[in-house]
């Protein structure tokens, strides 16, 4: 469904959150560790494109860095390899023993939510694929901000309803499906993050064709060419708590 003031596109009626956390098992977990390298290297693409690592070069030392729908750990781990103090949250149990286990990181088991975080205690607050996943994504933002430090980052990444596979495959989209209860086109996105209190500083958008519906000497132009005007598959926001006097 999409909303006819504000475009939003969002499932009606929703499913209910305690039928889709069942979805977060072995099965899930599995697909995770098969797939935790090309996941990993298109979240660090994306960050490098952004320019993340020089925007938090300003922060102190002992900077916190928090990974939403933390999977395996793998972000994490390469997080603390380059000076970060870091801690995940995933619904999934095995995967939260498994980065324990395999990684050595702290990854609580449940929603941000439920973590119950102190205000403030995060510099840069990471979640890839996982706002379209979300009962209310308002509240999510809501619980970001409040953990965030003034000075500190969201990273948040969806796909975009407005890229062009999106617009080529319409209802057989791959992202169209039944665990997305929220789809975000660049525009919407940002509106909801100025609406929770944030600021964008730098946005990014990647995919053009999806792997095995084009020949790579077609694909290749289009995917470049889609990440340079912006309506790539996936798209990547940056974003500060906006602080007071700050416009809107």
């Amino acid at each position: 469904m999409t909303c006819r003031d504000c475009h939003l596109v969002f499932q009606n009626p929703q499913p209910l959150f305690d039928d889709l956390k069942g979805r977060y098992g072995q099965t899930y977990f599995e697909y995770e560790i098969a797939n935790e390298a090309n996941f990993h290297r298109l979240m660090e693409l994306g960050l490098a494109d952004i320019g993340f690592a020089g925007l938090t070069g300003g922060l102190p030392p002992d900077r916190r860095f928090l990974d939403v729908g933390c999977a395996t750990g793998r972000l994490l781990e390469a997080m603390r390899a380059r000076g970060w103090s870091v801690q995940g949250v995933d619904l999934c149990r095995q995967s939260a023993e498994y980065a324990a286990a395999r990684r050595g990181v702290m990854v609580f088991t449940g929603t941000l939510e439920q973590a119950r975080f102190p205000a403030a205690s995060f510099h840069a607050v990471h979640f890839a694929h996982l706002i379209e996943h979300v009962p209310s994504p308002r509240a999510f933002l809501s619980e970001v901000r409040r953990i965030l430090t003034p000075g500190g980052f969201a990273v948040v990444t969806t796909p975009n309803v407005h890229g062009l596979q999106a617009r080529l495959f319409r209802g057989q989209w791959r992202s169209a499906i039944a665990d997305h209860l929220t789809l975000f086109s660049g525009r919407t996105l940002r509106r909801l993050l100025a609406q929770s209190g944030f600021e964008v500083r730098a946005t990014q958008t990647w995919g053009g064709l999806a792997q095995g519906t084009a020949p790579a000497w077609l694909k290749r132009p289009v995917d470049r060419l889609a990440k340079r005007l912006g309506f790539g598959d996936v798209v990547l926001m940056l974003a500060r708590p906006r602080q007071p006097g700050q416009g809107g």
